[in-house]
């Protein structure tokens, strides 16, 4: 599940949380019906007041921050800047949990870009909010080691559960006054700026292994894609082989569908067409129907 939302935190009796600000309502599904978001419908269930500004920057939303006098304002993955006069309001400010060990990755997709580079190692950091982006000063770490078959999906639901914990441990922290933010280091700082669709086209002139790291990546969202014949084809993680092949070839073999890089090939495994379910490479190449000599785009 992607985490979209900020809370409002105030020590009282029943549930501490005095407003939640949820990411936008969506239209999904084949009706095209307004969907609450997950965290939206969580706060309806629990009767905790939700706040929808267009903006933090609007003069309504900063006044009923005002009335409300949070303690604390715990975010994730909220995806909007906060301005100093929203960031003033709470006594111990907002406080963020940013799927990354910054100051490596700091951005809109950390997770996306770890797995992308190939790192090893990744994590969930615990820190306070300040006008830059994510540079303010760390409350607390945990980390991740990145499996070979990763995608963006199981990462960040490992990272969840655990960053999830991280988080209510800091905000314990903080209201007892035993955890201090350490400021960052300015070492090894990098960005993970926002993946859009066009992330996931595949570029088959590049190197096997990269080339898996990226679908990797974008999988589920945005997604990994190409083009045969015109025709637009979603992919689902690679396998890499020992096979040679020339680059962008496809080549279809009882034992799987093959695709030439930049170095060796590629074996599809799950691929879903334009209008179609997820299926078998293979299912999809026999009802392709590819000439020989077809290519990727």
């Amino acid at each position: 599940r992607r985490w979209r939302a900020g809370g409002v935190w105030r020590k009282a009796a029943g549930t501490p949380f005095r407003a939640g600000v949820p990411g936008p309502d969506a239209v999904a599904g084949r009706g095209r019906k307004v969907t609450r978001s997950p965290v939206g419908q969580l706060a309806d269930e629990h009767g905790i007041p939700v706040l929808t500004p267009r903006r933090p920057s609007e003069p309504e939303f900063i006044a009923q921050l005002t009335e409300l006098a949070p303690d604390c304002c715990p975010v994730v993955a909220y995806g909007a800047l906060l301005p100093q006069p929203v960031l003033d309001i709470p006594r111990f400010g907002w406080i963020n949990l940013h799927f990354s060990l910054l100051p490596a990755w700091r951005g809109a997709a950390p997770v996306q870009a770890a797995i992308d580079a190939g790192d090893e190692i990744t994590g969930a950091s615990t820190f306070q909010i300040e006008a830059g982006l994510d540079t303010g000063p760390v409350f607390g770490m945990v980390t991740e080691k990145i499996a070979v078959t990763d995608t963006a999906g199981t990462l960040l639901q490992r990272l969840a559960d655990s960053g999830s914990r991280l988080l209510e441990a800091t905000l314990d922290g903080v209201e007892d006054g035993t955890l201090q933010a350490v400021a960052q280091s300015t070492d090894g700082v990098s960005y993970a700026p926002k993946v859009g669709v066009e992330a996931g086209h595949v570029r088959w002139d590049q190197p096997a292994l990269a080339i898996s790291r990226r679908i990797r990546a974008v999988t589920p969202a945005p997604g990994a894609w190409t083009e045969v014949g015109g025709t637009r084809l979603k992919l689902g993680p690679v396998e890499l082989v020992e096979d040679e092949l020339p680059e962008r070839v496809i080549e279809v073999r009882k034992s799987g569908v093959f695709v030439g890089t930049a170095t060796t090939a590629v074996r599809l495994d799950q691929v879903q067409p334009q209008g179609k379910r997820m299926m078998a490479a293979l299912d999809w190449a026999r009802g392709a129907r590819l000439q020989p000599g077809a290519v990727v785009e």
